[in-house]
């Protein structure tokens, strides 16, 4: 009988050495933090598997143990994960069960455009850039956002958000466009209501400022001239929108092109284009409801850079610092 209760003991005190040992980190857990993609649909014993296989635990079967001893063997979450260095089997499922996945932070900066975004969130592998891009300009998520232009173009803040893999186009920039609405306070949208803007409008006209003004102490300087000539209905003449009408964002225009028939061609059409060409700041909107208090009506880069200008009132003053600039260059 003796000898039979040693032998138990023996046994159990050896399992529970090796489901220690087996629960410990494993070699890469030792060295550095993992991450790992845990599809949907997929059981205690798929799951177990590929967390093995990726490095995340020494044993499936000590995982299913684990799993299956807290009773949460249905509750492990899919999703991605990044277990931290050090991280034991029993850690490695808790996160499962708390569905702590993995956070992706995007910056979409001021001046950005849908299709930059749909670039980094394709480079980010959140979601393919054709897909951003389509729901964008799709009808019925511009209507459950209540956006009036052709697309969320400069309804998207500019910010650093924190996805997650597997969330939809849909979702990511549904949550961009709550941004905008709840910066866009009613103290905001009463002054442009005063100013004669709609949402839409005050947004549009930010967006061109934030593109056309490389440094902030110009935005309101730029937000004259154009409020200058909006009220004379002489055209915006902004290059910027006309990058956006061809898709030439951030590169140099030809003649060809200023004369290229398109509503955003704010060189052939005068007062605003049918929406924004990308996502402006806070400090460009702002500038759009607080124009410098100048009469200028024109403006020409002085750097090499393009990043400041010169501001003039007349044409001819104008074109005396658009020849000084070209010589400059030369």
């Amino acid at each position: 009988m003796r000898l039979r209760l040693r032998a138990v003991l023996l046994v159990a005190a050896l399992a529970v050495t090796v489901a220690v040992i087996e629960l410990r980190p494993t070699r890469a857990l030792q060295e550095r933090t993992v991450v790992v993609e845990i599809p949907p649909q997929v059981g205690l014993t798929g799951i177990a598997h590929h967390l093995e296989a990726e490095g995340a635990v020494r044993r499936a079967w000590a995982t299913v143990v684990v799993a299956t001893a807290r009773g949460v063997a249905r509750r492990l979450k899919a999703g991605e994960y990044e277990f931290p260095r050090g991280s034991s089997t029993i850690e490695v499922v808790r996160m499962l069960e708390s569905g702590r996945v993995r956070q992706h932070p995007v910056l979409h900066p001021e001046g950005a455009t849908v299709r930059e975004l749909a670039t980094v969130l394709e480079a980010a592998r959140l979601a393919r850039a054709d897909d951003v891009i389509r729901v964008a300009n799709d009808p019925a998520f511009l209507r459950a956002q209540n956006i009036e232009g052709p697309s969320a173009e400069g309804y998207l803040f500019a910010d650093t958000y924190q996805f997650i893999r597997g969330m939809k186009p849909e979702e990511m920039l549904g949550r961009m466009v709550q941004r905008t609405r709840a910066k866009l306070t009613p103290e905001i949208l009463t002054r442009a209501k005063a100013r004669g803007l709609s949402a839409h409008q005050l947004l549009t006209l930010a967006s061109i400022i934030e593109r056309e003004a490389a440094v902030p102490e110009e935005q309101r300087l730029i937000a004259a001239v154009f409020w200058n000539r909006l009220r004379i209905e002489m055209p915006l003449q902004a290059d910027p929108t006309v990058q956006y009408a061809l898709s030439k964002e951030r590169r140099t225009l030809t003649r060809a092109d200023l004369a290229t028939d398109h509503p955003f061609n704010t060189y052939r059409n005068t007062g605003l284009p049918p929406g924004p060409i990308a996502s402006p700041g806070l400090s460009a909107i702002e500038a759009a409801l607080d124009p410098a208090p100048v009469k200028y009506l024109y403006f020409v880069a002085t750097s090499a850079d393009g990043r400041r200008h010169h501001f003039s009132t007349t044409v001819e003053e104008h074109s005396v610092a658009v020849a000084r600039y070209r010589l400059s260059r030369q």
